[in-house]
């Protein structure tokens, strides 16, 4: 529940800009919330139960799938109790305790009762191989991982003797005994670990899940999130400080092993609203538990979204309702522009006749878009890569507001963000309050602010580097506009340079191809070749309904990859992807490839991001028929 008589939202300030040469170089927002001097992140359960006892502070789906609230004061007694049993398992201040598991409500209790014995926690995803696991917890010196299944702790088993430092691996299923083992220990060991620890304290190891090579510790202290997660609790008040009838809450789907949930998760406990977990992202279960929860806001990547889109048409056409459904889609974007353009005084705001078409198609197709997530879901934050115009357009028209965000495992997550009533569809906001983003002479993205971290893991010696005072280097490129609002472009170590001289950045038209219905990844080529060419992989769900509609289900997807039909249909997603960039970046020829790029393949890392040197490697015989057709056709 949010707090009562939540106060109003403080007035948006606008970016201070520096413009060289004409151009906006740098901008900078100051923070809305006061900088966190003393204690930690293991307070926040302690002050809830003690300002807001009986508040619902997390939703807990039970065995026989129902859900129940956890109150703020049940929340703390849980804490502590796992706290104790942590210490008396022999587990000192500063050691790491790993977690491996879905997105559940154990992961988040152990977070917050690890911080109040004083310990720093190391999230695994829980499709990480055996061996990623092992290099993990070797790094990280863990001397005790908590894992979901009893499949898990036995995978590990064989890799025991090469990680000397863990003493106790336990299942969620050993957290109750745990916690017994604490009954009846020193009552003052948790509350004085708790007293011991500073903004200054590590909270979290994160591990970057890397394109390439093997992925390096992020120390993240207790005072990176209070930056982080108070500055936007202030900005996105509508999101976290709702006082409708509707309470503010969310239910979480992302890993928490990646730390965009992770902020959102610590930020509902911050602000209390109601957080639900949600392990399982198969469409039937994430739906079912949408409904059942009903959130208010989401936190999504773009995949979800577009997926949600791409099966609302897909459905509109089985029933013979496609061109119904692309009207709608077409309004929804108009309005959702319309209403950009007014927020910035550029245009008058929605016309009469739009707003009438709107609620012409509210009922028939956005209230069903609104319904598949839940149906109070009012806002979305999305992050992980871009989103688009079309599609933050889109979900405005219907009524879901979009803030879109930008950030690294470095930056403790968001570094840019939507700001409520200024959006600028198409771009990732501008800076978090309490940060700054500078472009470097070669479009690098540097950014600076309370939330950047305390540098990488150096082994059992701690963070490597001091704390960034001055600019972190993101390895991404960007632009800032004369308004102040970033636009990523892309990784630079991704830039292509084509045998022509020409630089190109290939996120953008890997983006807008995804976003198709039959898209499932896009990998644009062309680094030291004559021209751009591309790989898709086509999506699962897309394609079964074109099949189905087309009456080729029984086609081997050998043959699928080369059918007329379909191929004449990716290429007028490739022509409209291609009206982004200029004629020497445009995409001039492409394959389907028979398979997914996939994590277990190796294509891909936990957090979705391509892994090009490996696909490129993998599917070097394709490539080279991409160019050997050109040079002979």
């Amino acid at each position: 529940m949010p707090r009562k008589n939540a106060p109003a939202p403080p007035p948006l300030v606008e970016p201070r800009r520096t413009v060289t040469d004409g151009v906006v170089r740098e901008v900078s927002v100051p923070p809305l919330a006061p900088a966190v001097t003393s204690g930690s992140l293991a307070d926040i359960p302690y002050e809830n139960a003690e300002h807001a006892p009986e508040d619902a502070v997390l939703t807990r789906k039970g065995a026989d799938g129902t859900w129940r609230d956890v109150t703020a004061r049940e929340f703390a007694a849980e804490v502590r109790a796992l706290a104790d049993g942590l210490a008396a398992h022999g587990l000192r201040p500063g050691d790491r305790l790993a977690i491996m598991a879905r997105t559940t409500y154990e992961w988040t209790l152990l977070d917050f009762a690890a911080w109040s014995a004083g310990l720093v926690t190391v999230p695994v995803y829980p499709t990480s191989s055996a061996f990623q696991t092992r290099w993990i917890l070797q790094d990280s010196g863990a001397v005790a991982i908590a894992v979901e299944s009893g499949q898990q702790a036995a995978a590990l088993g064989p890799e025991r003797d090469r990680i000397p430092d863990l003493a106790h691996v336990w299942t969620f299923a050993d957290l109750p005994a745990v916690a017994e083992a604490g009954r009846g220990a020193d009552d003052g060991e948790a509350d004085k670990r708790r007293a011991a620890l500073t903004p200054d304290s590590p909270a979290t190891l994160i591990y970057t899940s890397g394109t390439t090579g093997r992925p390096k510790g992020c120390v993240l202290t207790h005072g990176n999130f209070f930056a982080e997660v108070d500055n936007a609790i202030e900005l996105l008040h509508p999101v976290f400080k709702s006082i409708s009838k509707d309470p503010a809450s969310t239910l979480l789907f992302l890993p928490l092993s990646h730390v965009f949930g992770r902020m959102v998760a610590i930020g509902c406990l911050r602000a209390r609203v109601r957080l639900g977990h949600a392990p399982s992202i198969r469409t039937d279960d994430l739906l079912a538990d949408l409904a059942a929860f009903r959130p208010t806001f989401l936190l999504a990547i773009p995949y979800v979204l577009e997926k949600v889109f791409n099966t609302g048409r897909a459905t509109a056409e089985k029933l013979g309702r496609a061109a119904s459904f692309d009207r709608a889609a077409n309004i929804a974007r108009r309005y959702g522009e319309a209403v950009e353009a007014a927020e910035h005084g550029t245009g008058p705001g929605p016309t009469l006749g739009l707003k009438a078409a709107r609620a012409l198609y509210d009922p028939l197709v956005y209230r069903r878009i609104r319904a598949a997530l839940g149906g109070r879901v009012r806002y979305a934050i999305c992050g992980g890569s871009p989103l688009g115009r079309r599609l933050a357009a889109f979900y405005a028209g219907a009524g879901i507001q979009i803030y879109e965000g930008y950030g690294l495992t470095e930056t403790t997550a968001a570094a840019t963000v939507t700001p409520p009533l200024k959006s600028r569809l198409g771009t990732v906001g501008w800076p978090l309050p309490g940060t700054a983003v500078r472009i470097a002479d070669d479009g690098e993205v540097l950014l600076r602010g309370g939330q950047v971290f305390h540098g990488y893991w150096d082994g059992q010696s701690g963070a490597s580097a001091p704390a960034y005072e001055k600019w972190f280097g993101t390895g991404d490129v960007g632009a800032l506009d004369s308004d102040g609002y970033l636009s990523i472009t892309g990784r630079k170590k991704d830039i292509l340079i084509t045998t022509g001289g020409k630089n190109v950045a290939p996120a953008p038209l890997e983006d807008w191809l995804r976003a198709h219905p039959l898209v499932g990844q896009c990998m644009v080529v062309g680094d030291n070749r004559s021209y751009v060419a591309a790989l898709l992989t086509l999506e699962a769900d897309g394609i079964a309904h074109w099949r189905q509609m087309k009456k080729k289900q029984d086609v081997p997807p050998a043959e699928l990859v080369r059918d007329p039909e379909l191929l004449e249909t990716l290429q007028k997603a490739v022509d409209e992807a291609n009206k982004l960039v200029s004629r020497a970046e445009s995409i001039r020829r492409f394959t389907v490839l028979p398979v997914d790029f996939t994590e277990e393949a190796g294509h891909l890392t936990p957090s979705l991001k391509l892994k090009r040197a490996a696909i490129e490697a993998d599917f070097a015989g394709e490539i080279e028929e991409l160019y050997a057709q050109r040079r002979t056709g």
